[in-house]
């Protein structure tokens, strides 16, 4: 606990560090600032908004057209105009990613294409700057991110949708969350704090500053939503567990977080740091109780070239997490992880780009059960890994580039076991591609799933990793203004980890396997300068090897669509709907049913300096984020409970209101307008 606080400190000291030195730059330095100029701006044109360069699917910079995953981008104009108060929100509006909860461990998740067979979220795997970040005492907490991370410092997520365990190794199963933050900006920084209804709250601030080759930047988020007071069921008279839970309780839920991250870059050197904490409610059993979810990450590499035509980068990462519960079941976790990885990047010829490495990772964690006033070790383990990869992109000719890899990963006393990847990307036509893709990916069981000696629940030392296998088919269409994609996907899991509750006392064991299989259709279209409209579809299906259908919490159908109004007048305005379908099976339950939901949010941003044409480089803007406009409570599947009943997962509205300072910033509206006005 006293380190993590710890951690706390210094990612929040590192974040004043950076907010004080932009300010110090901006009124007096050595350096010149660097400043975003008009003639930087004109390059922008809207073409350039759509062609992101992706770094994820490769680990090297390429065209997102050119690059062998099925990427989807939310682009730093896409975060400006939609606004957003967590990472979680920013997800939901990705094609194909749905939001989800389970009734303790993970309170907040993402699935991807309706894969969430898991009562947390270890079939993605969140990077941070390209570095993963993994909770391993639990297999794949990532509450503490979707609610916590400051948004304000990222430059554009990347989301790669299938297998990535060949470059990323474990829990890259079924997609990969690549949280860039932000390079290329002037120095400066900004700050702001908006109130909302019932008691929410959202203060937020960042700051970079750069001189030379040295690059700064922080920032950190404290983020509140209003108490939800409802009434939850609960009524399981044959659970030993659940005696002397009353029939209905009068809930208050919380919800709670804060996080902050610094980085800093010098030449090849770079450092990064963050801390993310939340809390909010969990139901286990009949007992409602508040869980805590706490992370420190830290990076430390170095990049060089070692030839003209070979790159090497070294990486030293570490994460630590802590999770805990007072009420039942009365407990506290603790793990970490520490990862050194050697990368290598050689161009042997003009068409050919060959990626390997090499890793270590070492894993080590234990909890403590509280239940009887002292306390007792319920599970102690580590283990150490060790993993060779290697990827070749050939370009056969210039419309037509092939894709193979392979990871060979030793894991404790584990088999070798080795994932392959393999594909062909096709472009029959200019701006037209086809890709066909095939990859596997792994998640390595965790230690409470091996050690685990609770009196409810046990780990077995003998499972096997969990394995997917996925085949993938799109057709993207890359145009100036416009952009689009049709996707077939279909994913084979096998030897997957589940708990048993079959009986008393619930195991952890490999269950057999589960299929998914479905469509997506995804676009985004800058109609004109001003106004931009994105919109997405997905159908996905899926069955246990028993034959079982709908077997996750996750609807069969969603469809999202937004669209964004910004002028070089400092206006902005925009809306996004998430529909999510209903979910079967619950005719006869207690608490309010999973019905279908759209959940509708809206930003809207008025900035001053814009408005009557002042100075781009100080401003104050007025914001107002609203979440959930259609007020309706959204209950969810008790996913992993076995009560077949539902939870509270989101309360109604919420309305923030407030005001944003800044110097040394070209504000999103003035960036806007430099833009369009080129057009």
């Amino acid at each position: 606990m006293k380190t993590t606080r710890r951690l706390a400190l210094v990612a929040v000291n590192a974040v004043l560090v950076v907010c004080a030195t932009a300010a110090a730059a901006s009124a007096q330095s050595r350096c010149a600032p660097r400043q975003v100029t008009p003639a930087d701006l004109r390059a922008l044109d809207l073409e350039s908004l759509l062609s992101v360069r992706v770094i994820t699917a490769s680990k090297f910079s390429e065209s997102q057209s050119d690059a062998p995953g099925i990427i989807s981008v939310v682009s730093r104009d896409e975060l400006r105009r939609f606004g957003g108060t967590t990472l979680r929100e920013v997800l939901e509006r990705v094609p194909g990613v749905a939001s989800s909860t389970a009734y303790f461990t993970d309170r907040s998740m993402v699935a991807a294409r309706g894969d969430q067979t898991k009562i947390n979220g270890g079939h993605v795997l969140f990077l941070i700057n390209g570095r993963p970040t993994r909770e391993v005492l639990e297999g794949g907490l990532v509450s503490d991110l979707l609610e916590s991370f400051p948004i304000n410092v990222l430059e554009r997520i990347e989301v790669i949708k299938g297998p990535g365990s060949v470059l990323y190794g474990s829990n890259a199963f079924s997609a990969v969350v690549n949280l860039i933050t932000l390079e290329e900006e002037a120095n400066g920084f900004s700050f702001g704090g908006a109130p909302g209804t019932a008691g929410a709250r959202q203060v937020s601030g960042e700051g970079t500053y750069s001189c030379g080759d040295l690059r700064i930047v922080g920032g950190a988020q404290l983020h509140q939503r209003p108490d939800w007071n409802t009434s939850y069921w609960f009524n399981n008279p044959d659970d030993p567990f659940a005696a002397g839970v009353p029939t209905v309780q009068d809930a208050t839920i919380r919800d709670r977080s804060r996080g902050g991250f610094a980085g800093i870059t010098y030449k090849g050197l770079a450092a990064t740091t963050s801390f993310t904490e939340w809390r909010n409610a969990a139901f286990v059993r009949g007992t409602v109780g508040e869980s805590r979810w706490r992370r420190g990450f830290a990076d430390v590499g170095y990049g060089f070239d070692a030839t003209t035509r070979w790159k090497m980068n070294l990486n030293a990462t570490y994460t630590r997490n802590l999770f805990a519960i007072e009420e039942f079941p009365f407990i506290a976790r603790d793990s970490s992880e520490m990862l050194f990885e050697w990368t290598n990047f050689v161009n042997p010829t003009s068409r050919d780009q060959v990626t390997f490495g090499v890793l270590r990772n070492q894993v080590l964690g234990h909890e403590t059960y509280y239940g009887l006033g002292f306390p007792i070790n319920i599970s102690d383990g580590r283990r150490s890994g060790y993993a060779g990869y290697a990827q070749l992109d050939h370009r056969l000719v210039d419309t037509v580039k092939l894709i193979g890899g392979f990871q060979a990963n030793k894991i404790g006393s584990l088999a070798l076991d080795v994932v392959p990847r393999g594909g062909i990307i096709w472009s029959p036509a200019t701006r037209w591609n086809v890709k066909a893709l095939y990859g596997q990916a792994f998640r390595a069981p965790s230690i409470n799933e091996t050690t685990l000696n609770h009196p409810g629940l046990k780990g077995d030392i003998n499972l096997q990793p969990e394995n997917v296998a996925t085949f993938d088919v799109e057709l993207s269409y890359h145009g100036d203004r416009i952009q689009g994609s049709a996707n077939y996907f279909h994913s084979q899991h096998t030897d997957s980890i589940v708990i048993d509750a079959s009986e008393q006392v619930w195991r952890y064991v490999n269950s057999g396997e589960a299929t998914f299989q479905g469509v997506e259709f995804d676009g985004k279209y800058y109609v004109n300068r001003n106004l931009y409209v994105l919109g997405s579809l997905l159908h996905q299906s899926n069955h246990d090897g028993d034959g079982a259908t709908n077997i996750t919490p996750v609807p069969n159908t969603s469809a999202k669509g937004g669209i964004s109004f910004q002028n070089e007048r400092g206006i902005t305005a925009s809306v996004f709907d998430n529909y999510q379908g209903s979910l079967n099976g619950f005719s006869s339950i207690l608490n309010p049913q999973p019905a279908s939901r759209h959940l509708v949010s809206a930003h809207a941003r008025l900035d001053v300096a814009a408005l009557f044409k002042a100075s781009q480089t100080a401003g104050v803007a007025l914001v107002i984020n609203m979440d959930n406009l259609t007020n309706d409570q959204v209950w969810l599947p008790d996913w992993g409970s076995n009560t077949g009943d539902t939870i509270p997962a989101r309360r109604g509205r919420t309305v923030y209101v407030g005001v944003e300072m800044s110097v040394g910033r070209h504000t999103a509206n003035s960036r806007a307008s430099s833009i369009t006005q080129q057009q």
